[in-house]
């Protein structure tokens, strides 16, 4: 299938996800150290037309999904091959979106909060950056829908498309220089309204897994402002609410991952002070069928907070830090997983990595997801009697 064919691609291989303890992980998966092409800011389908640049990532994502599914996970992601290789070690996780969205400068600005800021969460601020808003916020050349089906074409089992950084986060590192937009209340909506667009084109594709990457999340967790935690709750249903069905009629899972940071590994410690009981109780009503949450990098912390979690939310609990090269024992796996069976019935939990892995090796990152499977496995027999 050409990356300019249009189609839906729904597979049967959903209806045998397991009834217990799915696992996933979080977008970016390490690149194979022979994909150095990069997009330097083209629409991918500028890029692709160099054919030597669009076979090299479509065998990226082959190889990237076949190693996901390899190692056991149930629902895959495309890994992200459209992220660059740029700082933080999340390579274009801001900004895929900035270079491609009209109405931002392209060229990477100091961090608007960086005076505020010292010690580690300056590193990280220095790391992201900020970025110039110059005009009104206008026409995307995103292609999300057109990545989604790449990865489908390929994979075996379901594609979860992650979606971000989101509106929430990529306004906070906005300097409002001139154009219609003032601030960020103004640009998280205008930036909203693009995103659900693009949630949209992937639905109408056949996705039926869509998670939001956006720590926005935290914000009222610095501002200490009611408004902050009304400007996210507003932002999101913007999002997600009424959310068509996919084109056979199934539902779609909405998730939303606000992670604690993850530059090269380091958490924003500042941003995240108190961890999820500050922030998640606000957040139980927005429109998500479930949060995705980086529990395994704090010793499965803040799992408590979990139970009081609506009856119509799951939770993805991060069993797998990623912020360091350990190989988790499958054993260490399940034990972190019966800590979130303690507080959430198994039938609301999936299993996921805490963040994205781009910047571990692959090596690592596959033996840590073959032992997140594993790890779920041992679970799963004791909670269904099943013998190994």
């Amino acid at each position: 299938m050409h990356i300019l064919q249009e189609g839906v691609k729904v597979r049967s291989e959903e209806a045998a996800l397991p009834q217990l303890l799915p696992t996933t992980m979080v977008g970016a998966y390490p690149r194979p150290s022979w994909f150095t092409y990069q997009l330097d800011g083209r629409d991918i389908r500028e890029a692709f037309k160099s054919l030597h640049h669009e076979e090299a990532f479509r065998d990226a994502v082959r190889t990237v999904v076949g190693e996901q599914e390899t190692a056991g996970l149930d629902i895959c992601t495309d890994g992200q091959m459209w992220f660059d290789d740029y700082a933080t070690g999340i390579g274009s996780f801001f900004w895929y979106w900035f270079e491609r969205i009209e109405g931002f400068g392209h060229e990477k600005l100091e961090h608007p909060a960086r005076s505020l800021v010292q010690g580690k969460d300056a590193f990280t601020l220095d790391e992201s950056g900020g970025v110039a808003v110059r005009g009104p916020i206008g026409r995307a050349s995103l292609h999300l829908a057109d990545l989604y089906r790449i990865a489908a074409d390929v994979a075996h089992r379901p594609v979860k498309a992650c979606v971000g950084a989101g509106p929430l986060q990529l306004s906070t590192m906005a300097h409002f220089e001139s154009g219609p937009i003032k601030d960020r209340f103004d640009l998280s909506a205008a930036l909203a309204d693009v995103f659900r667009t693009e949630i949209e084109d992937l639905v109408a594709a056949g996705c039926r897994h869509v998670q939001l990457e956006d720590l926005g999340a935290w914000v009222p967790n610095v501002t200490r402002a009611d408004r902050d935690f009304e400007w996210v709750t507003s932002t999101v249903d913007r999002l997600f609410a009424g959310l068509p069905e996919a084109p056979d009629g199934a539902a779609v899972e909405r998730c939303w991952h606000f992670c604690l940071g993850n530059a090269w590994g380091s958490r924003a410690e500042g941003l995240t002070r108190g961890g999820y009981g500050n922030v998640l109780p606000r957040y139980f009503d927005v429109p998500v069928d479930a949060f995705v949450l980086d529990f395994a990098c704090r010793g499965m912390a803040d799992v408590a907070v979990l139970r009081n979690l609506p009856t119509d939310k799951g939770v993805h609990a991060g069993v797998i830090d990623v912020r360091n090269l350990e190989i988790e024992q499958p054993e260490q796996v399940a034990e972190r997983i019966r800590a979130v069976l303690e507080v959430v019935p198994a039938e609301r939990v999936t299993l996921t990595s805490d963040c994205g892995m781009k910047q571990l090796p692959r090596t690592v990152a596959r033996a840590k997801l073959a032992s997140l499977t594993a790890g779920a496995q041992i679970v799963r027999r004791e909670l269904t009697g099943e013998a190994e």
